[in-house]
């Protein structure tokens, strides 16, 4: 498995220019980014969790997810627009279509993704073809021309609904007048543990939110063989069936604060914990809980950079289409995710839409313990290429 991860890290790391920056860095630094490799996806990871965490609320965000979504975007985009997208998502449009080639074709029957594109058929806006036969071609992104009235956007929710396994059920909730385009990702994962828990190990436990709440919940317990850590943390990776995705927890050290954490996390830092485990007996228990986590991104990307795809007036989507009403530009991008994890295993769904509209090692005897009883940061992994695909803070199970 290490093989086989050094391999397809040293692809990506020769074919991408990625994020690489830590997570609250100014846009103008985004510049310095290149040249990371896989480091750079970490980055991106960290940068948007950073975006959208609430201190003492459950986070939850997808990076996977809203990448691809605003590639998709991003190949319609040009001279300032797309050199601002490319910023914020660490690389050139092609280097974008190489990442998601790269990441993505290894990937199991655990983790489904689909693309789609919706746009009107109102004969004032006018699609350029190349861009569509280009999503279709580097993305797999299946081609809706339609009315866009009252009833668009339950069949926009009813195709996430589908490609999310009934965890996502709304990404759109109604569809205004000067829309004229949604792109549209939706991310489905299922799997079991290697090694599912059994009615002795599920206890009842207690969690101690950052506030000094004590909460009552059910406590997984397991004995797992990778042991994380990094000056502030400890944690542990817990393999799901096949052993290509992981489950992976790193929780800070009594006495440090979630948004601290956070702050202490570089793309770097991120990327050898994950990909530099200890093998040594590690005592874990994980709290059962299911989430689900919704927000719009548009202020957040915009602070990370990406301004003028949210001006009606600077943004420069002619690669994509004319609508005789004015300019085109993004104007939300939603994003929703949801998670589950019990005894069996985990669920977890995660959709983004973007909306265009027109407007103006240790000796095997040791151990470690690390039991979840108060809040940790989590995700779901690739363990090849040792990337996050989700990447969440989980402050309250019962919440």
């Amino acid at each position: 498995m290490m093989n086989k991860k050094l391999l397809r890290a040293c692809a990506l790391a020769l074919s991408l220019a990625l994020l690489a920056g830590c997570a609250g860095e100014a846009p103008e630094q985004a510049q310095n980014r290149a040249d990371a490799g896989p480091e750079g996806y970490c980055g991106f990871a960290l940068e948007l969790l950073s975006q959208c965490y609430q201190p003492g609320e459950n986070t939850l965000v997808s990076p996977l997810s809203v990448h691809i979504a605003l590639a998709m975007t991003a190949a319609g985009a040009k001279e300032n627009t797309l050199e601002q997208m490319c910023t914020v998502l660490g690389m050139s449009a092609e280097e974008q279509r190489q990442f998601l080639r790269n990441f993505l074709s290894g990937q199991g029957e655990e983790l489904q993704l689909a693309n789609s594109i919706w746009f009107t058929d109102d004969p004032q806006f006018s699609v350029k073809e190349d861009f569509l036969q280009g999503c279709k071609k580097d993305f797999s992104a299946q081609l809706y021309r339609t009315h866009f009235d009252n009833t668009t956007a339950g069949e926009i929710n009813r195709w996430v609904q589908e490609h999310t396994k009934d965890m996502i059920d709304e990404i759109v909730k109604e569809v205004p007048e000067y829309a004229v385009m949604y792109l549209i990702n939706a991310l489905a994962f299922e799997a079991q543990w290697e090694s599912k828990y059994a009615d002795y190990q599920v206890n009842d436990g207690r969690f101690t939110a950052e506030d000094g709440t004590v909460q009552n919940v059910e406590l997984l317990h397991s004995t797992e063989q990778k042991f994380l850590s990094d000056d502030l943390a400890t944690g542990f990776l817990k393999y799901y069936k096949g052993r290509q995705y992981a489950f992976a927890a790193l929780l800070p050290n009594e006495g440090v604060t979630m948004e601290a954490y956070l702050e202490s996390l570089t793309a770097q830092s991120l990327y050898k914990t994950l990909n530099e485990p200890t093998d040594i007996k590690v005592y874990a228990a994980i709290p059962k809980f299911e989430t689900d986590f919704s927000i719009e991104l548009s202020e957040n990307l915009q602070t990370m950079g990406m301004s003028d795809a949210f001006d009606a007036e600077k943004a420069d989507f002619t690669g994509i289409g004319t609508a005789a009403g004015g300019n085109i530009y993004i104007s939300h991008v939603q994003h929703k995710t949801y998670f589950s994890l019990t005894e069996e295993g985990t669920r977890a769904g995660a959709a983004t839409s973007v909306e265009m509209a027109f407007g103006a090692a240790l000796a095997p005897e040791e151990y470690r313990t690390v039991t979840l009883d108060r809040p940790f940061v989590y995700m779901l992994i690739d363990c090849e290429s040792g990337l996050p695909f989700f990447i969440g803070t989980m402050m309250s199970p019962n919440a």
